[in-house]
């Protein structure tokens, strides 16, 4: 039985919690206006920081530094990156204080973070929303950052960018999908399609393959990211505005039985009926078919077909070396036959 001492202290914490974010941002809020940051230029200072998990070892943040300046960028670290707490780098308000700071500096023109991992999630109730919104900065991640990226985009209407983490090397690949939608964007840019493949007479590319899963064209706003992150903040004043979104999912390390738990939780709770269209990525590391359960198209198309919302699974979105970088909140058009995912305007001014 829970005391009343407990329940007054889940109520208080509650009421904090939903005070944390602007009047409107709670679960049912209207769509905020869109703010874009400015696209990324040669020479400015690219702020990095780590909202989830720390690294093994402190070089791995020196090489994430040499990777950001060798896209051409100053490099300042966030005052909590060296800081460790178990599987999280540093306590829950000290990562926020580093989100907080980033965007609150006038010096820094673009934020990067280091890492995914675990506990992004726990520092949403300690983010200053409101000086992130009058600061709009380019913030870019993926994984686990999923939660981060969606909560200020809700909250604050800031074009966030589900992509490669600093501590990654670009492919070729990955820095021309950057490229094209953070410093060089274009009214209408295709992302996502699968990288070139040089094929031959009995050779053919077997990785990068379209499935169509319902057909039609979409289009909506993006929104989307990890499932495990999208399953997570479900519920909270945290988790994205679905209705008529273009939904774009991803995720690493999860058997087909567990990403039919989290879509079917999405699905009994009324989210999956309400997006426009569906871009699904990789879902990578997997565990192996072995011909006793349900495979992972298998459940993608029991989970989407019914719905009837277009459908398209197998583009370059998650853990996968070749990665596009997707804009949240960017209005885009999925054409499933033609196999496109396509932004509609730029992410960034």
């Amino acid at each position: 039985m829970i005391s009343r001492r407990t329940a007054l202290q889940s109520a208080l914490a509650a009421a904090a919690l939903t005070a944390a974010l602007p009047a409107g941002a709670g679960n049912h809020a209207e769509r905020r206006a869109l703010r874009k940051p400015k696209r990324l230029s040669p020479g400015q200072t690219v702020g990095i920081i780590a909202p989830a998990s720390s690294v093994a070892e402190f070089e791995s943040i020196e090489m994430a530094a040499d990777i950001v300046r060798s896209l051409g960028f100053e490099v300042k670290k966030g005052a909590n990156l060296y800081e460790r707490s178990n599987y999280l780098a540093g306590d829950d308000r000290g990562r926020a204080e580093d989100v907080n700071s980033m965007f609150a500096d006038d010096g820094v023109d673009a934020i990067f973070s280091l890492r995914g991992g675990y506990g992004t999630s726990r520092m949403l109730p300690y983010l200053d929303y409101e000086v992130i919104g009058q600061n709009p900065k380019i913030l870019l991640g993926y994984s686990d950052i999923t939660a981060l990226l969606n909560a200020i985009h809700k909250a604050t209407g800031l074009v966030t960018f589900h992509g490669p983490i600093a501590l990654q090397n670009f492919t070729k690949y990955t820095f021309d999908e950057y490229r094209k939608v953070l410093v060089e964007p274009s009214r209408r840019t295709i992302i996502g399609q699968a990288p070139p493949f040089e094929g031959r007479k009995g050779f053919i590319d077997k990785t990068n393959r379209l499935t169509r899963i319902v057909g039609g064209k979409a289009k909506g706003p993006l929104i989307g990211g990890n499932l495990s992150l999208l399953a997570a903040v479900h519920g909270t004043p945290y988790e994205p505005n679905y209705d008529g979104a273009i939904l774009f999912l991803e995720d690493v390390s999860e058997a087909p039985y567990r990403v039919d738990r989290m879509l079917t939780q999405l699905w009994l709770a009324g989210v999956l009926n309400k997006v426009a269209g569906v871009a699904i990525g990789k879902f990578t590391e997997t565990d192996g078919y072995d011909g006793n359960e349900f495979s992972m198209e298998d459940v993608l198309r029991m989970r989407f077909e019914p719905l009837g919302a277009p459908t398209l699974r197998g583009l370059m979105i998650g853990h996968v070396e070749d990665q596009t970088t997707v804009p949240l909140g960017v209005e885009a058009e999925l054409d499933v036959d033609a196999g496109t995912l396509t932004l509609l305007e730029a992410a960034v001014s």
